[in-house]
């Protein structure tokens, strides 16, 4: 009886370990190599990986930082990288879709505005500095984030203006983390510069805001300069593993917003902004795929709109060409 009862038991263990394998199969890791700014609209980014969203999905996350808006939009084109965390460029996203059609699925928006009460952007200037908005930069310079998106967006504000962008004032491309420094220097007069930006200004003591959110009161409120992006390419590959990136950035999207003193920390690791300063910076307004509604679909073909209005688009595009759809993850 003993026997048999051992035989039994036997059986029962190796049908329950053939039942497990496909199971321990469909769990195995997934590496996902991630491209980022050291900017407030990767705040998503910096919740999955500080909460270990990305692990708890089976992905092994490689996040590459880089401090140029169009280095992002390269690595995906090349291949080089899956996802473009919250925060990659809008603008440039849409002029390589316009070169290379079909290359990119968006699937949040990040930014900020007057109306929802989330500073975005802002005109950083040292302290007794008599530059108080775009009006004041007539022979002056401006500094700006690397590459063609806000050297469009800053040529755009300044035409708004009264201003000739290619006589009245000096433009320049200044790293995220030398932007601070640059104006407190007074190596430039000012710059137009995203979160943390604005906050690390304040908190420095040697500089500040002469306006907030100027971009929201001229292209669109709210205003969107970041998005999130897939390769289509990764999609059609490995389309389950797209699917989960977006739930896991969704979901840090959701506790971003909801739980976004709880995550103030995580700054200092992944931003320039360092120890007391994670208080004082300003909260971003992050939009998921899921939250995505016809206000934030015109805001974002707003700003796609300046690039074609400069010139730099040839012909209009229409965004929603390239947001995500259910479909695209079937």
């Amino acid at each position: 009886m003993i026997t048999t009862r051992r035989r039994l038991l036997g059986v029962a263990a190796a049908a329950t370990g053939s039942l497990a394998a496909p199971w321990v199969h469909a769990q195995k890791t997934e590496k996902v190599k991630l491209s980022w700014l050291p900017i407030m609209q990767t705040t998503a980014l910096y919740v999955a990986l500080q909460d270990k969203l990305f692990e708890k999905a089976g992905i092994e996350a490689e996040a590459v930082q880089f401090q140029n808006p169009n280095q992002i939009i390269d690595s995906l084109v090349a291949n080089q990288a899956d996802v473009g965390a919250p925060g990659a460029a809008a603008g440039i996203t849409m002029l390589a879709e316009a070169r290379y059609p079909g290359t990119f699925k968006v699937f949040g928006l990040q930014g900020g505005g007057v109306r929802v009460d989330r500073i975005n952007d802002g005109l950083i200037v040292r302290n007794g500095s008599t530059i108080r908005s775009f009006k004041d930069l007539r022979g002056k310079s401006l500094g700006h984030l690397p590459g063609i998106q806000w050297r469009t967006i800053s040529r755009h504000m300044l035409r708004v203006n009264g201003l000739d962008p290619d006589k009245d004032v000096r433009l320049q491309e200044i790293a995220v983390g030398l932007q601070v420094p640059s104006v407190v220097a007074g190596s430039i007069d000012a710059t137009l510069s995203l979160e943390p930006v604005g906050s690390i200004a304040v908190a420095s003591g040697e500089a500040t805001r002469a306006m907030t959110n100027p971009c929201a009161s001229v292209i669109a409120d709210p205003f969107y300069s970041g998005v999130s992006l897939l390769t289509t390419r990764f999609i059609k590959e490995r389309p389950q593993v797209a699917r989960k990136v977006v739930q896991v950035l969704d979901q840090a999207t959701r506790l971003a917003n909801t739980e976004f003193d709880r995550v103030r920390p995580y700054f200092a690791k992944y931003t320039a902004i360092r120890g007391e300063s994670v208080r004082i910076i300003a909260q971003p307004y992050l939009r998921a795929w899921n939250e995505l509604n016809e206000t934030d679909i015109r805001s974002y073909q707003a700003l796609v709109d300046v690039f074609h209005k400069e010139g730099v688009l040839k012909d209009r595009m229409d965004v929603r060409t390239v947001l995500l759809k259910p479909a695209d993850l079937a």
